[in-house]
This record gives C-alpha cells, sequence and structure tokens, in this order.
C-alpha cells in the first residue's frame, strides 16, 4: 500500500531542492564554525586577563623544554633523580646570576663615560644650534628647560599615576619570574605527572588522541627552544664583535639585548639592531654608525638565510607568512610577550594536529593516568614502551 505524501513533505522537498548545495552545506557549517570562533574568543580573553599567570606558565615550559635534556642525560648517567633535578635548577640559576651581574657590572663602570660623553653632546646639540639657519641660542634652550620643568610641576598628579603604574609593572615582572623558576622547578620534579593528571581529564577514549598530540608538541617546543638559543647566540656575537672592532661602550649590554631581543622572529634582532646603530652614531659618528648598520645587516641576512632555513627546519614546520602572521597576531592580542610566544605555540599546536589527524593514535593503549603518578623516565620498560609509543611524528620536525 501505497504511503499518502503529506502536503508540506512536498513543499518541504520543493523548498530544499530550491536552496543551493552550497548554500545548505554552508549553513550546516556556519553555527560549528560560529560556536569555535566563540571558544577561541573566550580563551584568548581569558590569557589576556590572567596574562600575570599565563606568561610564566609559558616561560617555564621553554625553560624546562630548554633544560630538560641535561636532566635525563644525568639521570641516564645512573644519578639520583632529586640530585639531577638539583644539578640542572641550580646550574640554570648561575647562568642567570651571572649574566645580570655581568650586565649591571659593565653599565656601571660606564656611568661616568656616560656622563662626559652626554656632556660634550649637549655641547656640540647648542653649537649646531646656534650655528644653523634655526639660529636657536643657548638662552633659548635654557628657556625651552624651564618650560618642561613648568609643565611638569602642574602635570605632578598625571606623572605619580604613571610612575605608580610602571611600579605596578615592575612588581608584576618580579612576581613573574619569581613563579617562572617555581614552575621550572616543579616541571623538572614532576613534569610527567602534571602532563598524567592532564590527560585524565580527556575522555577515555580520547586520551591517547590527546597524550600523543602533547608529546608531539613537547618535541616541536623542545626542538625550537634549543634551536633558537643557538640562533640567538649567533646573532648576539655577530653583532657584538661588530660593535667591539668599532670600539663601541656596553658591548655586553647591547650582545645581551640582541639575544633576548631574537626570540621574537624578524622583528627583534632589527629593532636592537637599531638601537647598535644609534649608540654608534653617537658615541662613534656616522661613520662608524654605518659600518655598525651593514654589520646588522649582515647578521640579520646570515639569520634569515642560513640559520633559520637550516637550523630551524629541525625545530617548526611553519610557513615563514605563517611565521609573520603568527607574530603580528600575537603582539596584538599580547604585546611582547604574545610576539615572544606566538611561534612556539603555532608550532606546538601544528605538531599536535598533524600527530593526532594522522591518526596514528588509533587503537593505541590510553595512557596510564593513575593518582599517584610513576616517573617513566629512568629507563625501565614501562618507560621504553611510553616513548616507542609516543615517538617524534613525521610531521613535527618542520621548516620554517
Amino acid at each position: 500500500m501505497a504511503r499518502r505524501v503529506d502536503d508540506s513533505e512536498v513543499v518541504g522537498d520543493r523548498i530544499a531542492r530550491a536552496v543551493p548545495v552550497g548554500v545548505r552545506i554552508g549553513g550546516a557549517w556556519a553555527w560549528p564554525i560560529v560556536g569555535i570562533l566563540v571558544l577561541v574568543a573566550a580563551v584568548v580573553y581569558l590569557v589576556v586577563l590572567l596574562h600575570v599567570v599565563v606568561i610564566p606558565v609559558l616561560v617555564a615550559v621553554l625553560i624546562a623544554g630548554l633544560i630538560n635534556p641535561i636532566k635525563l642525560r644525568l639521570i641516564a648517567s645512573h644519578w639520583p633523580k632529586g640530585l639531577a633535578v638539583a644539578a640542572t635548577f641550580l646550574t640554570l640559576l648561575v647562568v642567570l646570576a651571572a649574566l645580570i651581574t655581568l650586565v649591571t657590572l659593565t653599565v656601571r663602570s660606564g656611568l661616568g663615560d656616560i656622563q662626559t660623553r652626554t656632556a660634550g653632546a649637549y655641547t656640540s646639540l647648542l653649537g649646531f644650534l646656534s650655528s644653523s639657519p634655526l639660529g636657536i641660542s643657548a638662552t633659548d634652550v635654557q628657556n625651552g628647560v624651564a618650560s618642561a620643568a613648568k609643565w611638569v610641576q602642574s602635570n605632578a598628579g598625571t606623572l605619580l599615576s604613571g610612575a605608580l603604574t610602571g611600579a605596578s609593572t615592575v612588581g608584576d615582572i618580579a612576581v613573574g619570574v619569581l613563579l617562572s623558576l617555581f614552575l621550572t622547578l616543579f616541571f623538572l620534579i614532576d613534569g610527567a605527572g602534571v602532563w598524567r593528571w592532564l590527560t585524565r581529564l580527556a575522555p577515555k577514549r580520547a586520551r591517547a588522541a590527546v597524550d600523543g598530540g602533547g608529546r608531539a608538541a613537547w618535541i616541536s617546543v623542545g626542538h625550537y627552544v634549543r634551536v633558537q638559543i643557538v640562533v640567538a647566540l649567533i646573532d648576539a656575537i655577530g653583532i657584538g664583535v661588530v660593535a667591539l672592532v668599532l670600539g663601541l661602550p656596553f658591548v655586553v649590554p647591547i650582545a645581551v639585548l640582541v639575544f633576548l631581543a631574537a626570540f621574537i622572529p624578524f622583528v627583534g634582532a632589527i629593532v636592537t639592531g637599531g638601537l647598535a646603530v644609534l649608540v654608534a652614531l653617537v658615541y662613534a659618528g656616522p661613520v662608524p654608525a654605518v659600518v655598525m648598520l651593514a654589520g646588522v645587516i649582515g647578521v640579520n641576512q646570515l639569520e634569515s638565510h642560513v640559520l633559520q632555513p637550516l637550523l630551524m627546519g629541525t625545530a617548526v614546520r611553519l610557513h615563514p607568512v605563517a611565521v609573520v602572521l603568527a607574530v603580528s597576531s600575537g603582539s596584538i592580542i599580547g604585546g611582547i610577550g604574545g610576539a615572544v610566544f606566538a611561534v612556539p605555540v603555532a608550532a606546538a599546536m601544528n605538531s599536535a594536529v598533524k600527530y593526532i589527524a594522522g591518526g596514528s593514535w588509533k587503537g593505541e593503549v590510553p595512557p596510564p593516568t593513575d593518582p599517584i603518578p610513576r616517573e617513566p623516565e629512568h629507563g625501565g620498560r614501562e618507560a621504553r614502551q611510553r616513548r616507542s609509543r609516543a615517538a617524534e611524528p613525521e610531521d613535527v620536525t618542520t621548516v620554517a
């Protein structure tokens, strides 16, 4: 017996045929995409809101990825785990303290020269202004300074508020440094336990994928940090050698700034190199400044065309356009911190997504999620099985 066709079904069928297939597919995807965008926006908002906590966590992850191989090598050499962690962490503290001490002593030793050269530069500037077509005399300059002092007195409240804001920022930085060191020590002691606890938050069927993707991301971050250290060190040595040959002051602080700024791809080394050129212009004159500029350009070209393709090829598989977009987006969202962490975060997400999308985790036994974590890094049978199961995915080591 034939089923009676309802008029509403006929109308619905006609409407469905009237709507193009592309529009129906787009409509089906529209709401899921909107939901994903809302979720991403909420996550970004929380990250910006909690940047005082998020940035130290990211710093600790990068530092742990850098020095964790030292701990593992010591453990493999039959050191007790506690002693290996202590030696690794103390090495980190000694390096940081030596770097800060070196910069401080260098700047302090050059303070007298700064005063002398500043006075000489001020006198030269007055002579240039008085002999220039502008005809600005020393009296005019003194009147301008007096006007500026009066403006400062009349806006003392606003300036004090800005100074308090700066003091609050300095306090946030100090708290962030201490929190980063504490988290780094904790990650060295029980990073595997922390990861197992996070894996327990995922549904049981998805734990193998989450575990493998997380380990792929960790491998990518570790490679990125170690290679970026080498690239930043070469940048700092190159620009520092040029400054030393030209006889510029503050060679060590300039090299340290270049080293730290090199963690911002494409931008950091150029900005700090510009600072070195400015120092050369003020302290040595136009010709040394041109030589310093040529040295900065040469070092940046070496980084862009030799170091990044050869060394970064083992760390991150991100197209240069993706790197530029990641750095730009990170700087817009989180300022300098966002620019620093944009590339490692993008690299980690890229590796994790490729591992999960590859499907090699299907059929794997879910990782152990014992409430009392067991350290898998002592080289036992379980550790070997876990390392082989979470072996580096084929797409993790990539090209920048």
